[in-house]
């Protein structure tokens, strides 16, 4: 029998993908972000807001090949961040251990992604053999494994009220170009836009884009914030070597 006040293992938890990803492009290693479309209650207390962010990394990526060999893309779930600011361990199939099943996955995705954009969607994906899962593209995650959950740590807010958990702030992150990475701290936190439960005090935030100066900042916070960073292009020049 499950422990009381406990997020079950198998609990489901619709997303959608954040930005458009290609096995045209992307590279293992990279950050796939993701926005949970609903929220996740717990003995009527919400656990995981609408509007949380659940990442994943890319784990296999290879474009189209020559005699008509498609691209390959996997994507491993990672996890999903719950309203007091701790990470839920997220499978890619109920009962599934470690994100696995990866390439059902995405091969689920890539069905959404006909079945909600027609045509153009089946020509992303079809044309030329790579894999291509557009931004929006709505899937269903589910919670690995049982997760003990410290219920005082949960609040439900006023009516108008920003969602609050003891000890933490609403932080709202924004930048003058999409798809930004966020690091809060060092560690990556999602893609702008994006809206974080941070707990108070100081930290180093920064927003990093490639073929930009990353945006940096160190904020003792202490109640809800608005961050919107304005992105430079970055235009150093190389330096010639010379003797």
């Amino acid at each position: 029998m499950p422990r009381a006040n406990t997020l079950l293992d198998g609990t489901p938890v619709k997303m959608r993908l954040g930005r458009t990803i290609s096995s045209a492009d992307a590279r293992v290693g990279d950050h796939v972000d993701f926005e949970v479309l609903e929220e996740v209650r717990v003995h009527d207390t919400t656990v995981i807001a609408k509007g949380a962010t659940a990442s994943g990394t890319v784990t296999a990526a290879e474009a189209k090949r020559r005699m008509g060999r498609g691209g390959k893309l996997d994507i491993n779930l990672d996890s999903v961040r719950l309203v007091d600011n701790e990470k839920a361990a997220l499978s890619a199939t109920e009962g599934g251990k470690g994100g696995g099943h990866t390439g059902a996955m995405v091969g689920a995705m890539a069905a959404t992604a006909i079945f909600t954009l027609g045509g153009s969607a089946l020509f992303l994906l079809m044309h030329g053999k790579d894999i291509t899962i557009p931004k929006g593209t709505e899937l269903t995650a589910y919670i690995s494994g049982d997760m003990p959950l410290e219920m005082s740590r949960f609040n439900t807010p006023a009516p108008g009220d920003a969602p609050t958990v003891a000890g933490l702030s609403q932080v709202s992150i924004d930048a003058s170009v999409p798809n930004c990475d966020i690091e809060v701290d060092g560690a990556f936190a999602g893609n702008t836009p994006s809206q974080l439960s941070l707990p108070g005090g100081k930290h180093d935030i920064a927003v990093k884009k490639k073929g930009y100066v990353t945006w940096v900042r160190t904020l003792t916070i202490s109640g809800g914030i608005h961050l919107n960073a304005e992105m430079d292009t970055d235009t150093v020049p190389a330096v010639a070597s010379g003797k």
